[in-house]
């Protein structure tokens, strides 16, 4: 058994019972090749639920201090994230970006799923910010689709992203796929990245039900 397949094994019935999650339209999800998961950002346990919801293994990256922790808990984080796709990538400085881009279209090669969060971070007060064009530039360089997710309820888990999360009730709700073939070879257009990304922002918005701020999140973060 995969370190992978343990960990649902073990966790999946105790999210499921202390969140409830309602899953709807998990069977969009492609079965097999290449697929870019792109949703909201409400709180950091929803890149836990996440995975624990889907059939097919989720790889995502995160911050590497989730994986370089102390002591029992540290290891405890590092063998989970890690287990569930985590890849960890130091993203502070200008090559960050880079290295998580380049890390998505590696593991979209390969056939597998590549979860992202266009947003860039978590929403300050719950409201759908702007999307950031690397979602854009990984479906045109890879060819992969990309099925827009919304996290519901997640917020009130665990409000502000810190402490131990609340039972409550979450719905993880999955849209239609959606393919920008006709935009083939055009992953340098800024326009083209823009427009592609508001149309996957668009049905995120309407996945969730979230107020638009077209806005980034980080700005709204350092006003």
């Amino acid at each position: 058994m995969s370190r992978f397949a343990l960990i649902k094994a073990v966790l999946g019935p105790i999210m499921r019972l202390m969140f409830r999650p309602q899953v709807e339209g998990a069977e969009r999800i492609p079965g097999d090749g290449p697929v870019i998961l792109a949703g909201n950002h409400l709180t950091f346990i929803d890149s836990m639920i996440l995975p624990l919801v889907c059939d097919r293994q989720v790889f995502f990256i995160g911050k590497d201090e989730y994986v370089t922790g102390k002591g029992l808990k540290g290891r405890l984080m590092a063998w989970f994230f890690t287990g569930v796709g985590m890849i960890p990538v130091d993203r502070d400085g200008g090559k960050g970006g880079v290295a998580a881009l380049m890390t998505g279209r590696r593991i979209l090669e390969e056939g597998r799923i590549f979860g992202i969060y266009p947003e860039g971070t978590r929403s300050p007060d719950g409201r759908l910010y702007r999307g950031r064009t690397g979602i854009a530039r990984l479906t045109l360089m890879t060819g992969a689709p990309v099925v827009p997710f919304a996290m519901i309820g997640t917020d009130k888990i665990q409000p502000g992203g810190a402490g131990i999360p609340r039972p409550s009730r979450v719905t993880v709700r999955f849209g239609e796929p959606m393919e920008f073939s006709r935009y083939e070879g055009m992953d340098r257009d800024r326009y083209v990245l823009r427009a592609v990304t508001d149309s996957v922002m668009t049905e995120v918005m309407r996945l969730s039900g979230q107020e638009y701020v077209d806005m980034y999140a980080t700005k709204a973060k350092a006003a």
